[in-house]
């Protein structure tokens, strides 16, 4: 073969091999479908059971977990599609449902009654009971994990745990992940959250929002949209946008704005107030830029840091998304 032919294939072989290396959040590492199982968490200190959903990866190596709470109303089996995502990149995915604030509160009532029956879960002891939850779920995770006869007998890396939820799971994840509440202080913070993932986050509806984030010690990522409000909690678009600036400059902080995005964008399916349109895009960018910072945070991946700093995020967004970060100094 001539010598300039040999030289173009190998610079043709080499930028394949680097296009091939990149960071790609939305790549599945493992097998569909995911296996998910149902389990019940006692606690008896509480006289309380509270059901989880798990979504497993494939494979014999203990995998980092990430933890999720539903919005109010809801159940384990919400929110599936950021569950199936994560457990295929690599985490054990725990799905927690809150009895008081779930879809108890509303499914045997009728349409006239559920409004306020929602109003009166959001309630500063359902978020106590909420951080409760969750920190009783690792607690009998640590348990199975070295049980043999258990299906999560040493699946979970029981040192790198993520916490994310939705709305009312937002508050919850705020709390357990640094934030100061009135009723809700350093007793129910969980120092085994390594990160945090707000999906719909809240500011403090007195007080100051600074003194309330002061506390905040891990890595935040926020995401909202431009639509995203809801009748149960008096949030708008301004106070939700108002967490990321009053956030420690301590801490790594990322805030994603979909635009046009509704409060549901973050779920599978509309609230019956809402007319927008479901913009299919919003997902695919939820997904990426969720999993790149579980990456960046939990699996201290550098190349995933990389792609949240740099132009490459910009991948998954459309033109009117907006995105910002802060690394401390």
């Amino acid at each position: 073969m001539p010598r300039m032919c040999v030289f173009v294939l190998l610079l043709l072989m080499s930028a394949t091999t680097n296009v091939s290396a990149q960071y790609n959040p939305l790549e599945l590492i493992h097998a569909n479908p995911i296996a998910t199982e149902d389990f019940t968490v006692v606690d008896s200190d509480r006289k309380r059971e509270i059901p989880i959903r798990v979504f497993i990866p494939d494979g014999s190596t203990a995998a980092p977990i990430v933890m999720f709470s539903h919005g109010l109303g809801g159940a384990r089996t919400n929110n599936a599609f950021l569950g199936n995502h994560w457990a295929a990149r690599g985490y054990v995915a725990i799905f927690v449902q809150h009895p008081g604030s779930d879809e108890s509160v509303w499914r045997n009532l009728a349409l006239t009654e559920r409004m306020s029956a929602m109003q009166q879960a959001a309630s500063p002891i359902q978020l106590v009971a909420r951080c409760l939850d969750v920190s009783r779920v690792i607690d009998e995770l640590q348990r199975w994990n070295q049980m043999t006869d258990h299906p999560l007998h040493q699946k979970l890396d029981l040192e790198k745990i993520g916490m994310t939820g939705h709305s009312f799971g937002a508050h919850t994840t705020q709390a357990l992940c640094g934030q100061n509440f009135p009723l809700v202080r350093e007793r129910y913070r969980d120092k085994r959250l390594k990160c945090a993932i707000a999906f719909s986050p809240s500011s403090p509806l007195r007080g100051s929002a600074k003194e309330s984030f002061a506390d905040v010690q891990v890595p935040w990522l926020l995401m909202t949209g431009t639509r995203d409000t809801v009748p149960i909690g008096g949030q708008t678009v301004e106070s939700r946008l108002a967490v990321y600036p009053n956030l420690p400059d301590s801490i790594a902080k990322f805030e994603l704005v979909l635009y046009e995005a509704e409060h549901s964008a973050f779920s599978e399916r509309s609230l019956p107030n809402e007319r927008g349109r479901r913009n299919p895009n919003h997902h695919r960018a939820i997904l990426a830029i969720s999993s790149a910072f579980l990456d960046a945070f939990l699996k201290e991946d550098d190349a995933a840091k990389n792609w949240l700093v740099t132009d490459q995020v910009k991948s998954v967004l459309e033109a009117d998304d907006r995105w910002q970060f802060h690394l401390p100094k």
